[in-house]
This record gives structure tokens, C-alpha cells and sequence, in this order.
């Protein structure tokens, strides 16, 4: 798997007179604080992909039997093409009337119903997202909400990040004490911000095609401490 990491650093000077931290002497604790940031880009090794059933019919009953025939098809089939590199989850069934709206208002008019089905498709080998996209639909899924790319153990990258984003901070921090002509004695405070950027998302045609094209994109895992040090 390939990592770069592009780092930033964001110092801000400022000299705190801070009574709140302990004092000597009765002497006020001066303090300099700044910011670092960093910013760790990954290839995904996960993926998730929201499949779903809707069927149409006069009857409620119609309409869940029709989807439950159908969704049996489809979601048997999406197991078969994952094999032990993935897993279903249901995560939503529902079946609801459908109406017809006079032009010129007046009560709506019940013109059948719909049954939904929708699940959760975990994919651990992201060669075959494809291949689950195209037998979804093949065998009679109709609802592709999507795709979400994650890795599946993102640990060691956010801690590579808030390292680098804390020795930036410290840095910058110190870099304003010296061009002070200030001490630096020890950390008063130390915090930290993560924040994932948003996960590449595709919409899936459902076109007849011989494999859905899928590019997986990267992550960037983003770190921001800020450290204050006590100065004299």
C-alpha cells in the first residue's frame, strides 16, 4: 500500500498571560501557542456498497411478495460473486402506498404500493466491487445508492498524523518563543482535532456494460494539535 503525507504547520503568536495555570511566587505563567497540521493520504482497502429492491403493485401484499422473490434472487446472487471476502447486512425494509395527486388539489388518490429492500454490501477485496455491482442488478437489484470507500484499520494512520501535526505545532511554538528571546520550560496544553475528508462516492449506472468501472480514489486522514508552552 502506498503512503505520502503532505504536512502543514499554522503557528499563531500569541503570548498568554494565563492566571489560571499554577504560578510561582504569585507570578502569572506566560505562555506561547500554536498550531500544527497534517494531512495523511491512504489507498482505500474496503468499500461499501448500498444495493436495493423496489417493487410496484396494486396490493401491499403484491408488491412484498414480488420483492421478496425478487430480493432472494438478487442478494443470493451478491453472495455468491463475495465468497468469504465480504458481507450482507440488511438495513432497511419497508412497504408504503403510492399516490396520485390531483392537478387541481383534492385528496390524493392510492394508485398501488411499494416494497423496498435494502442492503449493506461489505466488499474486503475491492477488485470485485464491479462484479457485485453488475450481478446485483443482472439478477433484478434496481437501487444502486452508491459507493463509500474506508480503510479497515485506519489507526496507524491517524496516529502517524497527529505525530506529524504535533512536532509542527511544537515547532512553530518554539520557533515564536526563540524570535522572543523566551525559555521554553515545559507543555502547558496539548490538544488535538482529527477529521476525515469526505470518502469518494460514485454513482453506479445501471446500464448493460460487460463490468461497472470503478476507481477507488484515496483517503486523507487530517490532524490539527495545538500545544501551548509554558516561557520565561
Amino acid at each position: 500500500m502506498t503512503l505520502t503525507s503532505l504536512c502543514r504547520s499554522v503557528g499563531t503568536l500569541i503570548l498568554l498571560c494565563a492566571p489560571g495555570f499554577p504560578q510561582d511566587a504569585g507570578k502569572p505563567v506566560h505562555v506561547v501557542r500554536a498550531s500544527g497540521e497534517a494531512t495523511v493520504t491512504a489507498k482505500p482497502d474496503r468499500a461499501q456498497v448500498t444495493i436495493g429492491v423496489v417493487n410496484h403493485a396494486p396490493t401491499a401484499e403484491a408488491a412484498s411478495e414480488q420483492n421478496a422473490a425478487q430480493t432472494t434472487q438478487a442478494f443470493k446472487a451478491v453472495k455468491d460473486a463475495l465468497g468469504a471476502k465480504g458481507e450482507i447486512q440488511t438495513r432497511g425494509y419497508s412497504i408504503s402506498p403510492d399516490y396520485e395527486y390531483p392537478k387541481n388539489g383534492g385528496t390524493p388518490k392510492v394508485t398501488g404500493y411499494s416494497a423496498t429492500n435494502t442492503v449493506l454490501v461489505t466488499v474486503d477485496d475491492l477488485s470485485l466491487v464491479g462484479k457485485v455491482i453488475d450481478t446485483a442488478t443482472q439478477a433484478g437489484a434496481n437501487n444502486i445508492n452508491g459507493i463509500a470507500f474506508m480503510l479497515r484499520d485506519d489507526q496507524s494512520y491517524r496516529t502517524k498524523a497527529l505525530g506529524e501535526a504535533a512536532l509542527k505545532a511544537r515547532a512553530s511554538a518554539e520557533a515564536i518563543a526563540k524570535a522572543l528571546n523566551l525559555q521554553v520550560i515545559g507543555i502547558a496544553q496539548a490538544e488535538s482535532i482529527e477529521t476525515r475528508a469526505p470518502q469518494p462516492l460514485m454513482q453506479a449506472a445501471l446500464a448493460a456494460r460487460a463490468t461497472t468501472p470503478v476507481e477507488t480514489g484515496t483517503l486523507d486522514i487530517h490532524a490539527t494539535v495545538n500545544v501551548m508552552l509554558e516561557v520565561r
